[in-house]
């Protein structure tokens, strides 16, 4: 059996605890590998590595940043099907949307290459006579990324080529279901010469999660997750005097009022819900018919759903594939089964779906649920899956009311022809990131990623202009060089400008 390793101090390192996780291949429901799960030993040793590092990389010029970053770049670019390819074999979306992952990650690896530009600090000259002040932001030291399964190498890469560009060293701790994306990103960080300890990946469950939170030496965490170890991390790092982005659940709704074209809006919802087995913190899991959208949207919606091909990721044909585990599949299947048993309408059941060549995979076909009520739990859980909840209202008021009631404020989109409508709704709406007939509205790397109430724990979204602020800390300084024959100027009066 393959063993998948960590990555310290520049090289693979299988760890001290001899426990091991399995790796699975969810189009076939086999075992493929296995990966090392560090303990309390392997954290401190590797955090000890990156703490090294710091002294020498956080001194190194932006000059020398920036060249190791763009051939990072070309790296990940030149390998992107290989990175893709491992993405789906462990956790079975479609390879199209593999190598699109690794598109969207690159995007912040572009975006990482101007630091010069994004370190430019400030400068004031002859505040008072003689004085100077000027600003300039320096990096943290040791930062630990703590990512999910659902997109292996994209959030990665939303954090650490901002932190290491920064001049931080970065320790990423993987979801230990699909880690092989994260051990062949390391390689490249290698090959584009990124010194020893610069970059590290420490695989892990929970032992290794709260060995980087309390480690004295880490001074910054990036989380992306559910909610709930979302506040977990949140309250356990910052009470160990850690800087903490942690990024939670979603519950996205995508609104289509009557004026929407029709088929224009079922497309999109079914590519935004249905994509990557709805195994995205962006996708679409609750579509809210307003008026007399509703039924024409079911029938569209739905019409579009049955016709998803369904199937292993590496089959071109495929359009989406396998959720992540079976415990996964059978907790979906199981909330499907609720939102009948509470009342809600199947418009298409997508329980009992079996891929040819492929019967002990992990799949669950696409499923509209129709008359959904706010109370019943396929509303109110994320469900994770490849599952569509119609919740019908009378107005966009009303649609406004029922997304900012919801405690999650991630994404949200709007279907419609008027200007008016959408402007109601973007500025109404509590909600980080709205998209106004774009159903997954994912900022560019420029921008930064983030949501609101449960869906974010910290003051800072990721990557873009807060990623930057988040991974430095500002120094201000006021100087003077005052000539012999000038007089002190010293006072004991608080000083003034003058």
């Amino acid at each position: 059996m393959r063993t998948i390793t960590h990555w310290i101090d520049g090289k693979p390192d299988t760890g001290s605890s001899g426990r091991t996780s399995p790796v699975w291949n969810p189009a076939t429901g086999e075992q493929q590998a296995e990966v090392a799960l560090a303990n309390a030993q392997d954290v401190d040793r590797a955090v000890r590595s990156s703490r090294a590092a710091f002294q020498q990389w956080s001194q190194s010029s932006l000059s020398a940043r920036t060249k190791i970053l763009f051939a990072f770049r070309e790296l990940v670019n030149a390998n992107a099907e290989q990175i893709a390819e491992l993405i789906t074999d462990e956790h079975g979306k479609v390879l199209s949307d593999a190598l699109g992952e690794v598109q969207r990650g690159l995007e912040v690896v572009e975006f990482a290459c101007g630091i010069p530009t994004l370190l430019q600090g400030g400068y004031s000259d002859q505040v008072s006579t003689g004085v100077d002040v000027f600003s300039f932001r320096e990096p943290l030291g040791v930062c630990a990324g703590i990512t999910p399964f659902n997109f292996p190498a994209m959030v990665p890469m939303w954090m650490h080529p901002v932190a290491i560009a920064c001049g931080n060293t970065f320790v990423l701790k993987p979801s230990e279901r699909d880690p092989s994306a994260s051990q062949l990103v390391a390689e490249l960080w290698a090959q584009a010469g990124l010194p020893d300890g610069v970059f590290t990946v420490l695989n892990g469950d929970k032992e290794a999660v709260d060995g980087l939170l309390d480690h004295p030496d880490v001074a910054a965490v990036s989380f992306v997750g559910s909610t709930p170890i979302a506040r977990y991390i949140h309250e356990r790092a910052s009470a160990n005097g850690k800087r903490v982005q942690a990024l939670g659940g979603a519950k996205n709704h995508a609104v289509v009022l009557p004026d929407a074209s029709l088929d224009f809006a079922a497309e999109h919802l079914v590519a935004a819900a249905f994509g990557s087995a709805g195994e995205r913190c962006m996708a679409i899991s609750a579509a809210v018919a307003v008026g007399s959208a509703a039924d024409d949207l079911v029938a569209a919606v739905s019409e579009k759903a049955r016709a998803v091909k369904v199937g292993s990721g590496r089959d071109a044909d495929s359009e989406m594939g396998p959720v992540i585990t079976e415990a996964a599949r059978d907790r979906i299947l199981g909330l499907i089964g609720s939102g009948e048993t509470q009342g809600a309408e199947l418009a298409v059941d997508g329980r009992g779906l079996t891929v040819p060549g492929h019967e002990n995979g992990f799949f669950v076909g696409p499923t509209v649920i129709d008359r959904v009520r706010t109370e019943m739990d396929v509303y109110r859980e994320e469900i994770f899956g490849p599952v569509l909840s119609v919740v019908r209202t009378d107005t966009v008021e009303e649609a406004i009311a029922l997304i900012n009631a919801n405690p999650y404020g991630n994404g949200t989109a709007i279907f419609t022809s008027s200007g008016d409508a959408a402007r109601r709704f973007q500025r109404g709406v509590q909600v980080g990131m709205i998209g106004i007939n774009v159903p997954i509205p994912v900022p560019m790397a420029y921008y930064s990623f983030g949501g609101w109430k449960d869906s974010l724990f910290g003051d800072k979204h990721i990557h873009g202009p807060e990623g930057v602020s988040f991974y430095t800390r500002a120094k201000v300084v006021t100087s003077r060089w005052p000539r012999a024959e000038m007089p002190s100027g010293a006072s004991y009066h608080f000083p003034t400008a003058t």
